[in-house]
Order: structure tokens, then C-alpha cells, then sequence
């Protein structure tokens, strides 16, 4: 696939995400009213790999991202065309990009509705839906199930027994991710006889925090590690993003009066990227979009 594209009157050219000024970026997003700031912007390219479509006179037209997690598996996100070229083939061609650079990997990302049809002729399978709950964090939490185990702040030498139980839930190894997510982070985890069964992380992003990721092995374990950042963030913005639609989990998040906001479909290309085992740690909240 050739590195430009030609757009109505103009050429786009592939540019690393890297070489542009973050304000473009910022610019790119809030065009299309995501809430990504500039620091997220920053902490993204830190996190992974991107292009951005620029024209001769280095004007930013759209974006893809990826993030590589080992030689075999890959995120994909931040995927935007400016309003000006939307249904010009930017998006498709922003895609075949990526596919080049990603080479044989197995492939997940999270699609927008305006996006779907493009990925499912790219050759991606919806797998499930994913729920953002946002809003203002109230002072009353709903009732709590019976606590099994001892809650506690994560300090710096947990960060290996954290990634061991995340790659037992998702089944790729995101330990360099976890590491950069903790930079800034609040993490809570969930000891059983000494042992980390659970844990999340509460960030800031966009217009507040995000709880995420959320690693339980059952939903009365997921909603203490949820309401302990919720508790803590009383006043503020709060959002989680899961793929829980029914059961105690998601009862708790609508009963602690966050809004049901938006959908996106998770997808894949290659091998199945959600596999759940009953016991089994699993991904209760989600990083990001573009992390998963």
C-alpha cells in the first residue's frame, strides 16, 4: 500500500505520529469530540506506535495508533479522519498502514458505530460490547457484597505479581504497559492468604479519571476495587469502561448513579482475542479504548 493517498484535490502523506506537534493532535481529536487532552496525547505516543495523515503544508488529517504487546499481538486505536475527509478512503487507508507495520500479529481494537462497517470489510469479528459509565462520583455508594480478603494500596514491588494475574486475564503480557499506566496511577489490590487476586487503577483522563484496568476473578471482587476509587473520587468524573452488560458488576455501576454514555464493539482479526474461564481472572474494566 503506497505511503500517500490522494484525498479530493490534495495528497496525504504517512508521517510518524511522533514528529508532529501534540496541539494538532489535540486538534484532530476535538474535532471529532473525543476527550482526549494533550497529556493523553503524550502518554499514548509513549505507550505505542502511530502515523498521522498530513498534507504538503503539514496540516494533520487523521490518526491511527498501535500497541504491541510481544511479537504476536497488537491493540489498535486512536483511529481518526478530520471531518473533511471522512468518507474520502483516509480511514481504509490509514488501516492498511497499520496492517503493514503490524505485520502478522493478532490484532483487537474497540470500534465506533461510524467505524464498524470499515472494520468488518477489513476483515475484523465483533466478539462483544463495551459500556462507558461516566459521570459525576455521588457521596452515597450503593451497598456493598461481603469483602473476601484485605484491600490494599499497591506499592512498587507488586508490579510483577500485578502483571502475572493481568496476563492470566487477558493472555498477552502487558507488563511494559502496566508500568507506564502506574507511573501516575492510584492502584488498589485485593490479597487473598497473601496472595494478589485483584487489582485497579484510577488515572486521569480526558474530562476526569478513569477506573481501569479492573482484574477480578468475580463481580463481588470487581465492585470493591471499583468503589474504593469511587469512593475516593466523590465530586469528581469519573469513567469505566466494561464489557459487563448484566449481573452484579454492571448492577453496581448503574446503581452508583454513573450514566450509560456510549458503545463501542470490541473486535478482532486473527486469533480471538477475549477468551473467558469461569474462576479465572478476567478484564472487568478496561485501560482505554486504544489499550483495551
Amino acid at each position: 500500500m503506497g505511503r500517500t493517498v490522494r484525498v479530493k484535490s490534495f495528497e496525504l502523506a504517512a508521517r510518524d505520529i511522533n514528529q508532529v506537534d501534540v496541539k494538532l493532535l489535540h486538534a484532530l481529536s476535538t474535532g471529532v469530540g473525543w476527550p482526549h487532552r494533550p497529556k493523553d496525547w503524550d502518554f499514548l505516543r509513549r505507550a505505542g506506535h502511530g502515523i498521522v495523515a498530513v498534507d504538503g503544508i503539514g496540516r494533520v488529517f487523521g490518526s491511527a495508533m498501535w500497541f504491541p504487546q510481544g511479537r504476536e499481538f497488537a491493540t489498535i486505536g486512536l483511529v481518526i479522519t478530520s471531518p473533511r475527509t471522512q468518507a474520502q478512503g483516509t480511514g481504509r487507508w490509514l488501516m492498511e498502514q497499520v496492517f503493514e507495520r503490524c505485520g502478522d500479529r493478532n490484532l483487537a481494537l474497540n470500534s465506533t458505530d461510524a467505524a464498524y462497517h470499515l472494520y468488518l470489510s477489513l476483515g475484523f469479528t465483533k466478539e462483544a460490547t463495551a459500556f462507558q459509565w461516566q459521570g459525576e462520583v455521588v457521596a452515597t455508594n450503593p451497598a456493598l457484597p461481603v469483602l473476601d480478603g484485605e484491600l490494599r494500596p499497591s506499592s512498587a514491588e507488586d508490579l510483577e505479581e500485578i502483571a502475572a494475574l493481568d496476563e492470566r486475564a487477558i493472555g498477552i503480557n502487558r507488563h511494559r504497559l502496566l508500568a507506564l499506566l502506574a507511573e501516575n496511577a492510584s492502584i488498589c489490590t485485593l490479597r487473598r492468604r497473601g496472595e494478589i487476586v485483584g487489582y485497579s487503577m484510577n488515572r486521569e483522563f480526558g474530562r476526569g479519571r478513569v477506573i481501569g484496568p479492573i482484574v477480578a476473578s468475580n463481580d463481588r471482587d470487581a465492585i470493591h476495587l471499583t468503589a474504593v476509587h469511587l469512593k475516593a473520587l466523590t465530586g469528581q468524573f469519573a469513567r469505566v469502561d466494561t464489557r459487563e452488560q448484566t449481573g452484579l458488576f454492571a448492577d453496581f455501576l448503574q446503581q452508583s448513579r454513573l450514566g450509560m454514555n456510549d458503545t463501542v464493539a470490541t473486535m478482532s482479526k486473527g486469533k480471538r482475542f477475549l477468551n473467558r474461564e469461569d474462576d479465572e481472572p478476567w478484564v472487568y474494566g478496561l485501560a482505554g479504548h486504544a489499550l483495551s
